[in-house]
Protein backbone atom coordinates (compact mmCIF):
# COMPACT_ATOMS: atom_id res chain seq x y z
CA UNK A 1 0.00 0.00 0.00
CA UNK A 2 2.92 2.48 0.25
CA UNK A 3 3.53 2.75 -3.47
CA UNK A 4 -0.13 4.17 -3.79
CA UNK A 5 0.67 7.51 -2.07
CA UNK A 6 3.67 7.67 -4.14
CA UNK A 7 2.19 6.27 -7.58
CA UNK A 8 -0.99 9.11 -6.86
CA UNK A 9 1.56 11.80 -6.69
CA UNK A 10 3.47 11.21 -9.34
CA UNK A 11 0.20 10.50 -12.03
CA UNK A 12 -0.64 14.46 -10.10
CA UNK A 13 2.38 15.59 -11.11
CA UNK A 14 4.75 14.51 -14.11
CA UNK A 15 8.61 14.94 -14.00
CA UNK A 16 8.22 17.32 -16.81
CA UNK A 17 6.68 20.17 -14.77
CA UNK A 18 8.79 20.53 -11.98
CA UNK A 19 11.86 21.89 -14.19
CA UNK A 20 10.43 25.28 -14.02
CA UNK A 21 11.19 24.82 -10.04
CA UNK A 22 14.93 24.44 -10.29
CA UNK A 23 16.46 28.52 -10.73
CA UNK A 24 14.46 29.35 -8.08
CA UNK A 25 15.40 26.68 -5.77
CA UNK A 26 18.96 26.85 -6.69
CA UNK A 27 18.67 30.53 -5.85
CA UNK A 28 16.83 30.29 -3.01
CA UNK A 29 19.55 27.38 -1.64
CA UNK A 30 22.31 29.98 -2.25
CA UNK A 31 20.57 32.28 0.30
CA UNK A 32 19.80 29.81 3.11
CA UNK A 33 23.43 28.85 3.09
CA UNK A 34 24.98 32.64 3.08
CA UNK A 35 22.26 33.13 5.78
CA UNK A 36 23.83 30.10 7.79
CA UNK A 37 27.13 31.04 7.21
CA UNK A 38 26.14 34.47 8.85
CA UNK A 39 24.31 33.11 11.97
CA UNK A 40 27.57 30.56 12.56
CA UNK A 41 29.71 33.72 12.81
CA UNK A 42 30.07 35.18 16.33
CA UNK A 43 31.00 39.27 17.37
CA UNK A 44 33.89 39.37 19.33
CA UNK A 45 31.35 39.36 22.62
CA UNK A 46 30.46 35.46 21.51
CA UNK A 47 26.56 36.64 20.58
CA UNK A 48 25.74 35.49 17.27
CA UNK A 49 25.41 38.29 14.47
CA UNK A 50 22.27 36.84 13.65
CA UNK A 51 20.63 34.84 16.72
CA UNK A 52 18.19 32.51 15.28
CA UNK A 53 17.89 31.23 18.11
CA UNK A 54 19.11 31.47 22.10
CA UNK A 55 21.96 29.23 22.45
CA UNK A 56 22.16 27.75 26.63
CA UNK A 57 24.94 27.23 28.53
CA UNK A 58 24.75 23.07 29.42
CA UNK A 59 27.39 21.22 31.63
CA UNK A 60 28.05 17.52 30.34
CA UNK A 61 26.26 16.60 33.14
CA UNK A 62 23.05 17.42 32.16
CA UNK A 63 22.80 14.31 29.85
CA UNK A 64 23.10 11.00 31.21
CA UNK A 65 23.16 8.31 27.82
CA UNK A 66 22.76 5.09 29.78
CA UNK A 67 19.09 6.34 30.98
CA UNK A 68 17.94 7.35 27.53
CA UNK A 69 15.66 4.52 25.40
CA UNK A 70 15.29 5.52 21.48
CA UNK A 71 11.97 6.09 20.49
CA UNK A 72 10.19 3.26 18.24
CA UNK A 73 9.19 4.94 14.95
CA UNK A 74 6.08 3.25 13.49
CA UNK A 75 6.13 3.22 9.30
CA UNK A 76 2.59 2.85 9.51
CA UNK A 77 0.80 6.12 8.60
CA UNK A 78 -2.11 7.74 11.06
CA UNK A 79 -5.45 5.96 10.26
CA UNK A 80 -7.81 8.38 8.62
CA UNK A 81 -11.68 9.31 9.97
CA UNK A 82 -14.87 8.86 8.03
CA UNK A 83 -17.93 10.45 8.26
CA UNK A 84 -21.18 8.30 7.38
CA UNK A 85 -24.52 9.33 6.88
CA UNK A 86 -27.26 6.31 6.58
CA UNK A 87 -30.28 7.57 5.74
CA UNK A 88 -33.70 5.45 5.53
CA UNK A 89 -37.33 5.28 5.23
CA UNK A 90 -40.53 4.11 7.12
CA UNK A 91 -39.97 0.44 8.29
CA UNK A 92 -36.41 0.46 7.89
CA UNK A 93 -35.11 1.59 11.53
CA UNK A 94 -34.20 -2.52 12.08
CA UNK A 95 -31.70 -2.16 9.15
CA UNK A 96 -30.20 1.40 9.83
CA UNK A 97 -29.09 -0.32 13.10
CA UNK A 98 -27.68 -3.27 11.64
CA UNK A 99 -25.72 -0.74 8.91
CA UNK A 100 -24.74 1.05 11.86
CA UNK A 101 -23.48 -1.86 13.71
CA UNK A 102 -21.70 -3.41 10.99
CA UNK A 103 -20.08 -0.13 9.81
CA UNK A 104 -18.99 1.71 13.30
CA UNK A 105 -15.66 2.35 14.62
CA UNK A 106 -15.00 5.23 17.38
CA UNK A 107 -12.92 7.35 15.16
CA UNK A 108 -15.21 7.36 12.91
CA UNK A 109 -18.65 9.68 12.73
CA UNK A 110 -21.94 8.87 12.00
CA UNK A 111 -24.93 10.73 11.43
CA UNK A 112 -28.58 8.97 10.88
CA UNK A 113 -31.29 10.09 9.23
CA UNK A 114 -34.94 8.81 8.90
CA UNK A 115 -37.42 10.53 6.80
CA UNK A 116 -40.59 12.48 7.71
CA UNK A 117 -42.41 9.50 6.49
CA UNK A 118 -41.10 7.00 8.94
CA UNK A 119 -43.58 7.17 12.30
CA UNK A 120 -42.80 9.43 14.87
CA UNK A 121 -42.27 6.05 16.86
CA UNK A 122 -39.28 4.18 14.98
CA UNK A 123 -37.28 7.39 15.09
CA UNK A 124 -37.99 7.86 18.47
CA UNK A 125 -37.09 3.84 19.17
CA UNK A 126 -33.52 4.65 16.66
CA UNK A 127 -33.13 8.05 18.79
CA UNK A 128 -33.22 5.63 22.26
CA UNK A 129 -31.31 2.72 20.61
CA UNK A 130 -28.28 4.84 20.15
CA UNK A 131 -28.72 7.27 23.47
CA UNK A 132 -28.33 3.55 25.10
CA UNK A 133 -26.02 1.93 23.51
CA UNK A 134 -22.85 1.65 25.40
CA UNK A 135 -20.42 2.51 22.62
CA UNK A 136 -21.80 5.10 21.68
CA UNK A 137 -22.61 7.01 25.03
CA UNK A 138 -18.87 6.43 25.61
CA UNK A 139 -17.74 7.96 22.49
CA UNK A 140 -20.41 10.00 21.42
CA UNK A 141 -19.63 9.98 17.65
CA UNK A 142 -23.48 8.86 16.69
CA UNK A 143 -26.13 11.54 15.87
CA UNK A 144 -29.62 10.90 14.75
CA UNK A 145 -31.57 13.59 12.82
CA UNK A 146 -34.27 14.38 15.35
CA UNK A 147 -35.80 17.28 12.89
CA UNK A 148 -36.64 14.74 10.34
CA UNK A 149 -36.61 15.84 6.61
CA UNK A 150 -39.44 15.06 3.72
CA UNK A 151 -37.14 12.73 1.24
CA UNK A 152 -38.52 12.80 -1.87
CA UNK A 153 -37.08 9.35 -3.82
CA UNK A 154 -35.00 10.59 -7.55
CA UNK A 155 -36.13 14.40 -6.09
CA UNK A 156 -33.62 16.92 -5.19
CA UNK A 157 -34.96 16.66 -1.60
CA UNK A 158 -32.45 13.65 -1.45
CA UNK A 159 -29.37 16.02 -2.29
CA UNK A 160 -30.56 17.97 0.39
CA UNK A 161 -31.12 16.00 2.57
CA UNK A 162 -26.86 14.64 2.18
CA UNK A 163 -26.12 18.38 2.13
CA UNK A 164 -27.76 19.02 5.58
CA UNK A 165 -26.17 15.77 6.86
CA UNK A 166 -22.75 17.07 5.96
CA UNK A 167 -22.97 20.54 7.16
CA UNK A 168 -24.01 18.98 10.68
CA UNK A 169 -20.70 16.44 10.59
CA UNK A 170 -18.64 20.10 9.82
CA UNK A 171 -20.33 21.89 12.70
CA UNK A 172 -19.43 18.98 14.95
CA UNK A 173 -16.09 19.05 13.98
CA UNK A 174 -13.96 16.43 14.39
CA UNK A 175 -11.15 15.45 12.17
CA UNK A 176 -12.92 13.60 9.43
CA UNK A 177 -11.55 12.86 6.38
CA UNK A 178 -13.80 11.73 3.87
CA UNK A 179 -17.81 11.62 3.75
CA UNK A 180 -19.45 8.76 2.77
CA UNK A 181 -23.43 8.79 1.94
CA UNK A 182 -25.38 4.87 2.28
CA UNK A 183 -28.83 4.22 2.56
CA UNK A 184 -30.34 1.12 5.44
CA UNK A 185 -30.32 -1.38 2.09
CA UNK A 186 -26.28 -1.08 1.94
CA UNK A 187 -24.17 -3.27 3.88
CA UNK A 188 -20.18 -3.51 3.97
CA UNK A 189 -18.00 -6.38 2.71
CA UNK A 190 -15.18 -5.13 4.83
CA UNK A 191 -14.60 -4.46 8.27
CA UNK A 192 -13.73 -0.90 9.60
CA UNK A 193 -10.15 -1.96 10.21
CA UNK A 194 -9.77 -3.14 6.71
CA UNK A 195 -10.99 -0.03 5.39
CA UNK A 196 -9.36 2.29 7.79
CA UNK A 197 -5.91 0.69 7.25
CA UNK A 198 -6.49 0.58 3.36
CA UNK A 199 -7.09 4.25 2.73
CA UNK A 200 -4.26 5.47 5.53
CA UNK A 201 -2.44 4.91 2.44
CA UNK A 202 -4.08 7.19 0.29
CA UNK A 203 -3.93 11.12 -0.02
CA UNK A 204 -6.80 12.43 1.61
CA UNK A 205 -7.64 14.82 -1.62
CA UNK A 206 -9.31 11.82 -3.57
CA UNK A 207 -12.87 11.36 -4.14
CA UNK A 208 -14.11 8.08 -4.89
CA UNK A 209 -17.24 9.02 -7.39
CA UNK A 210 -18.79 7.02 -10.27
CA UNK A 211 -19.07 9.79 -13.02
CA UNK A 212 -18.84 10.27 -17.18
CA UNK A 213 -19.85 13.30 -19.23
CA UNK A 214 -21.19 10.84 -21.48
CA UNK A 215 -25.23 11.02 -20.60
CA UNK A 216 -26.63 9.66 -23.37
CA UNK A 217 -30.29 9.11 -22.86
CA UNK A 218 -30.59 11.41 -19.69
CA UNK A 219 -29.93 14.47 -21.97
CA UNK A 220 -33.33 14.21 -23.66
CA UNK A 221 -35.16 12.30 -20.57
CA UNK A 222 -33.16 13.98 -17.45
CA UNK A 223 -31.37 17.15 -18.82
CA UNK A 224 -34.10 18.65 -20.78
CA UNK A 225 -37.31 18.23 -19.03
CA UNK A 226 -38.00 20.44 -16.10
CA UNK A 227 -39.53 18.82 -12.63
CA UNK A 228 -40.99 19.83 -9.28
CA UNK A 229 -40.49 18.25 -6.40
CA UNK A 230 -42.97 18.86 -3.80
CA UNK A 231 -40.92 17.59 -0.85
CA UNK A 232 -39.51 21.14 -1.25
CA UNK A 233 -42.55 22.90 -0.01
CA UNK A 234 -45.39 20.52 0.92
CA UNK A 235 -45.25 18.44 4.53
CA UNK A 236 -46.62 15.29 3.33
CA UNK A 237 -44.48 13.49 0.98
CA UNK A 238 -45.76 13.09 -2.51
CA UNK A 239 -44.13 11.95 -6.08
CA UNK A 240 -42.48 14.49 -8.54
CA UNK A 241 -43.86 16.21 -11.42
CA UNK A 242 -43.28 17.11 -14.65
CA UNK A 243 -44.09 20.58 -16.52
CA UNK A 244 -44.70 21.03 -20.07
CA UNK A 245 -41.82 23.78 -20.52
CA UNK A 246 -38.37 21.74 -21.49
CA UNK A 247 -35.03 23.32 -21.26
CA UNK A 248 -31.57 23.54 -23.59
CA UNK A 249 -28.66 21.71 -21.82
CA UNK A 250 -26.43 24.02 -19.95
CA UNK A 251 -23.21 26.04 -21.62
CA UNK A 252 -22.19 27.51 -18.37
CA UNK A 253 -21.20 24.13 -17.30
CA UNK A 254 -20.74 20.37 -18.23
CA UNK A 255 -22.85 18.20 -17.30
CA UNK A 256 -22.09 14.68 -15.57
CA UNK A 257 -23.93 12.12 -14.27
CA UNK A 258 -23.09 8.61 -12.04
CA UNK A 259 -23.81 6.54 -9.08
CA UNK A 260 -25.52 8.27 -6.33
CA UNK A 261 -23.16 6.48 -3.59
CA UNK A 262 -19.82 8.50 -3.52
CA UNK A 263 -16.97 8.72 -0.35
CA UNK A 264 -15.60 12.69 -0.44
CA UNK A 265 -13.20 14.36 0.53
CA UNK A 266 -13.33 16.44 3.42
CA UNK A 267 -11.67 20.00 1.03
CA UNK A 268 -14.77 18.84 -1.42
CA UNK A 269 -17.50 18.75 0.72
CA UNK A 270 -16.16 21.87 2.74
CA UNK A 271 -16.18 23.73 -0.84
CA UNK A 272 -20.01 22.21 -1.50
CA UNK A 273 -21.11 24.01 1.76
CA UNK A 274 -19.04 27.01 1.95
CA UNK A 275 -19.31 27.42 -1.51
CA UNK A 276 -16.66 30.31 -1.70
CA UNK A 277 -16.73 29.76 -5.55
CA UNK A 278 -20.72 30.41 -6.71
CA UNK A 279 -20.53 27.29 -8.71
CA UNK A 280 -22.08 24.67 -6.31
CA UNK A 281 -24.86 27.21 -5.26
CA UNK A 282 -25.20 27.42 -9.33
CA UNK A 283 -25.68 23.90 -10.24
CA UNK A 284 -27.58 22.76 -6.82
CA UNK A 285 -30.36 25.58 -8.56
CA UNK A 286 -30.01 24.13 -11.41
CA UNK A 287 -30.53 19.75 -10.46
CA UNK A 288 -33.72 21.49 -8.20
CA UNK A 289 -35.68 20.68 -11.23
CA UNK A 290 -33.50 17.56 -12.03
CA UNK A 291 -34.86 14.56 -12.03
CA UNK A 292 -32.47 11.98 -10.47
CA UNK A 293 -30.54 14.93 -9.04
CA UNK A 294 -28.69 12.54 -6.55
CA UNK A 295 -26.74 10.87 -10.01
CA UNK A 296 -25.53 14.32 -10.94
CA UNK A 297 -25.32 17.48 -8.57
CA UNK A 298 -21.87 16.48 -6.73
CA UNK A 299 -20.27 15.15 -10.23
CA UNK A 300 -21.47 17.85 -12.27
CA UNK A 301 -19.79 19.85 -9.33
CA UNK A 302 -16.26 17.72 -8.39
CA UNK A 303 -15.71 18.13 -12.44
CA UNK A 304 -16.50 21.58 -13.25
CA UNK A 305 -14.30 22.83 -10.23
CA UNK A 306 -10.91 22.97 -11.57
CA UNK A 307 -9.39 22.46 -8.15
CA UNK A 308 -11.00 19.34 -7.89
CA UNK A 309 -10.75 17.98 -11.44
CA UNK A 310 -7.73 16.05 -10.90
CA UNK A 311 -9.13 14.07 -7.42
CA UNK A 312 -11.79 12.12 -8.71
CA UNK A 313 -11.37 8.41 -8.90
CA UNK A 314 -13.97 6.50 -10.84
CA UNK A 315 -15.86 4.31 -8.64
CA UNK A 316 -18.40 4.54 -6.21
CA UNK A 317 -16.92 1.33 -4.16
CA UNK A 318 -20.27 -0.78 -4.13
CA UNK A 319 -21.04 -3.93 -5.31
CA UNK A 320 -24.25 -3.59 -7.34
CA UNK A 321 -26.18 -5.42 -9.43
CA UNK A 322 -27.95 -4.41 -12.35
CA UNK A 323 -29.64 -5.74 -15.35
CA UNK A 324 -27.71 -4.85 -18.54
CA UNK A 325 -28.63 -2.10 -19.98
CA UNK A 326 -29.46 -1.33 -16.25
CA UNK A 327 -32.81 -0.56 -15.50
CA UNK A 328 -34.17 1.79 -12.76
CA UNK A 329 -33.86 -0.83 -9.49
CA UNK A 330 -30.88 -2.81 -9.34
CA UNK A 331 -31.25 -6.27 -8.35
CA UNK A 332 -31.60 -7.27 -4.56
CA UNK A 333 -29.11 -9.26 -3.54
CA UNK A 334 -29.19 -12.84 -1.93
CA UNK A 335 -27.25 -15.66 -1.19
CA UNK A 336 -26.15 -16.74 -4.60
CA UNK A 337 -24.39 -13.54 -5.27
CA UNK A 338 -22.11 -14.08 -2.14
CA UNK A 339 -19.17 -15.31 -4.18
CA UNK A 340 -19.68 -12.56 -6.71
CA UNK A 341 -19.61 -9.68 -3.62
CA UNK A 342 -16.15 -11.04 -2.62
CA UNK A 343 -14.61 -11.16 -5.70
CA UNK A 344 -15.46 -8.02 -6.55
CA UNK A 345 -13.20 -6.45 -4.22
CA UNK A 346 -15.58 -3.44 -3.24
CA UNK A 347 -15.76 -2.22 0.37
CA UNK A 348 -19.86 -1.96 0.02
CA UNK A 349 -22.79 -3.77 -1.42
CA UNK A 350 -25.95 -2.81 -1.95
CA UNK A 351 -29.27 -3.51 -2.30
CA UNK A 352 -30.30 -5.92 0.42
CA UNK A 353 -33.86 -6.03 1.50
CA UNK A 354 -34.75 -6.49 5.09
CA UNK A 355 -33.48 -9.24 7.07
CA UNK A 356 -32.06 -11.17 4.10
CA UNK A 357 -30.10 -14.16 5.29
CA UNK A 358 -27.03 -13.01 2.91
CA UNK A 359 -26.71 -10.55 5.75
CA UNK A 360 -26.37 -13.17 8.25
CA UNK A 361 -23.61 -15.00 5.66
CA UNK A 362 -21.70 -11.56 5.26
CA UNK A 363 -21.71 -10.98 8.97
CA UNK A 364 -20.49 -14.31 9.51
CA UNK A 365 -17.73 -15.08 6.68
CA UNK A 366 -16.35 -11.34 6.16
CA UNK A 367 -17.11 -9.21 9.30
CA UNK A 368 -17.27 -11.91 11.92
CA UNK A 369 -20.20 -9.75 13.50
CA UNK A 370 -22.06 -11.08 16.05
CA UNK A 371 -25.82 -10.29 16.53
CA UNK A 372 -27.02 -6.79 17.95
CA UNK A 373 -23.39 -6.22 18.41
CA UNK A 374 -20.66 -4.06 16.55
CA UNK A 375 -17.69 -5.63 14.52
CA UNK A 376 -14.93 -5.86 16.74
CA UNK A 377 -11.70 -4.25 15.91
CA UNK A 378 -8.56 -3.48 16.95
CA UNK A 379 -9.92 -1.27 19.85
CA UNK A 380 -12.20 -3.87 21.16
CA UNK A 381 -9.91 -5.37 24.21
CA UNK A 382 -12.58 -7.52 25.85
CA UNK A 383 -13.14 -11.20 26.53
CA UNK A 384 -15.42 -12.97 23.16
CA UNK A 385 -16.15 -16.10 25.63
CA UNK A 386 -19.39 -17.27 26.52
CA UNK A 387 -21.11 -14.62 23.98
CA UNK A 388 -19.08 -11.59 25.63
CA UNK A 389 -19.36 -8.44 23.92
CA UNK A 390 -15.65 -7.81 23.30
CA UNK A 391 -15.95 -4.11 22.59
CA UNK A 392 -17.72 -3.87 25.84
CA UNK A 393 -13.74 -3.33 27.11
CA UNK A 394 -12.14 -0.89 25.08
CA UNK A 395 -8.42 0.02 24.12
CA UNK A 396 -6.74 2.36 21.96
CA UNK A 397 -8.74 3.27 19.29
CA UNK A 398 -6.24 4.13 16.59
CA UNK A 399 -4.98 -0.05 16.68
CA UNK A 400 -6.21 -1.56 13.99
CA UNK A 401 -6.38 -5.36 12.91
CA UNK A 402 -7.06 -5.90 9.09
CA UNK A 403 -8.16 -9.19 7.90
CA UNK A 404 -8.58 -10.65 4.57
CA UNK A 405 -10.59 -7.57 3.26
CA UNK A 406 -7.49 -5.25 3.48
CA UNK A 407 -5.90 -7.18 1.05
CA UNK A 408 -9.67 -7.44 -1.34
CA UNK A 409 -9.69 -3.54 -1.04
CA UNK A 410 -5.83 -2.97 -1.96
CA UNK A 411 -6.09 -5.26 -5.23
CA UNK A 412 -8.82 -2.94 -5.98
CA UNK A 413 -7.12 0.56 -5.15
CA UNK A 414 -4.45 -0.97 -7.30
CA UNK A 415 -6.61 -1.22 -9.86
CA UNK A 416 -8.50 2.03 -9.99
CA UNK A 417 -5.08 3.82 -9.27
CA UNK A 418 -3.31 2.06 -12.03
CA UNK A 419 -1.84 3.95 -15.15
CA UNK A 420 -4.74 2.74 -17.33
CA UNK A 421 -7.74 3.27 -15.13
CA UNK A 422 -6.69 6.43 -13.03
CA UNK A 423 -5.99 9.40 -15.33
CA UNK A 424 -8.10 8.42 -18.32
CA UNK A 425 -11.54 8.21 -16.24
CA UNK A 426 -11.26 11.29 -14.91
CA UNK A 427 -13.41 14.27 -15.59
CA UNK A 428 -13.82 14.61 -19.63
Amino acid sequence: MKKLRTYYMHLRHPPNMERRWIFPLAIGSMVSLFLLFLSMVASPGGTPLFPFYKSVAVSSSFFVESKLHPVPISSLPPPPRFAYLISGSVGEGNMLKRTLEALYHPINRYVLHLDLESPPEERLDLQKYVQNHPNFKKFGNVKVITKANLVTYRGPTMVANTLHAAAILLREGGDWDWFINLSASDYPLVTQDDLLHTFSYLPRDLNFIDHTSNIGWKESQRAKPVIIDPGLYMSKKADVFWITQRRSVPTAFKLFTGSAWMALSRPFIDYCIWGWENLPRIVLMYYANFISSPEGYFHTVVCNAQQFQNTTVNSDLHFISWDNPPKQHPHHLNVNDMQRMVDSNAPFARKFVGEDPVLDEIDKQLLHKRPNMVVAGGWCIGSHENGTDPCSITGSTNVLKPGPGAKRLETLINSLLSEENFRPRQCK
